[in-house]
């Protein structure tokens, strides 16, 4: 699997093949789309809208979209937030982490969380936070099997959706 940051800052000028692949990602987890509720239309997706919503992660400054690929096929993307937007919480955070449904199970989403996180571990950085939907098993179980604990349940900023916040320490442990 190789991890590229998407360089373009200006999702609607991204080439035409490469939003084409982005769509098919988004809109393979309908069922996910469904929970959350960003996409009016979860089962019609439109190259449009997810240039909309990647312009809206990448206003912020410390925004960094990784586009994973396997075999030349986009299989999974994360966005990360190097300081999250309350500036009491120290950790970076991961906004988004989506496998195409298409390569569920194949542990591309352990790879490039594995990825984000030795990223971030690199820099010096103490811990790794994100929120799940409370209405979304699946993502919770997946996220504590890869070493995150609850820190807490409160509305996700963005939508006011009911969510837990998780957090895994990047600090080496000691045997």
């Amino acid at each position: 699997m190789i991890v590229e940051p998407l360089t373009a800052r200006d999702p609607y000028a991204l080439p035409g093949p490469l939003i084409t692949e982005l769509t098919e990602l988004y809109a393979s987890n309908e069922e996910f789309q469904q929970l959350s509720g960003d996409f009016p239309e979860p089962d019609r997706i439109l190259p449009e809208q997810v240039a909309a919503a990647l312009a809206d992660e990448l206003a912020h400054p410390d925004a960094e979209v990784l586009l994973a690929r396997s075999e030349g096929r986009l299989v999974a993307i994360a966005i990360t937030l190097a300081h999250h937007p309350d500036p009491a919480q120290p950790d970076p955070w991961l906004g988004l982490l989506m496998v195409h449904a298409g390569a569920h199970r194949a542990g591309f989403g352990r790879r490039l969380a594995a990825y984000v996180e030795d990223s971030f571990r690199s820099r010096g950085r103490a811990g790794l936070r994100l929120a799940v939907l409370e209405n979304n098993p699946r993502a919770l179980a997946f996220w504590t099997s890869l070493g995150y604990e609850e820190t807490a349940r409160r509305p996700d900023l963005a939508h006011g959706r009911p969510c837990v916040v998780m957090r895994k320490s990047l600090r080496a442990t000691a045997l």
